[in-house]
This record gives C-alpha cells, sequence and structure tokens, in this order.
C-alpha cells in the first residue's frame, strides 16, 4: 500500500512539473499572439470599414 501512494505521490509530482514547464514555455507565444490579436482588433475598429459583414467584425 506504500508503494501505491508513493507511486501516486510521485506521478502528481512528475505531472506538475511537466505542466509548469508547458506553461512557462508557452506563455511568452500565448503573450504575442493576444497582442497581435488586440492590435489587429484595435485597427479594425478604428479603420473605419464600411464593410457590414460578419468577417468584418474582428
Amino acid at each position: 500500500m506504500f508503494w501505491k501512494i508513493l507511486g501516486v505521490v510521485v506521478l502528481v509530482w512528475i505531472a506538475f512539473a511537466v505542466l509548469g514547464w508547458l506553461i512557462k514555455a508557452l506563455f511568452p507565444i500565448l503573450l504575442v499572439s493576444a497582442i497581435i490579436f488586440g492590435l489587429y482588433v484595435l485597427y479594425k475598429a478604428l479603420s473605419g470599414s464600411k464593410d457590414k459583414s460578419p468577417l468584418s467584425k474582428f
């Protein structure tokens, strides 16, 4: 029983380590893409396009 509990604790620890590494590695990509998307939406809002198609909202 001790080894099962220890195994579960080790697996959870490894899972959190991998998850933390993924978040740390992908956060800059997420940040840059959010900034680019925000600038694109701001540009479309300020451009004053007369096209009222649903795709022109974003």
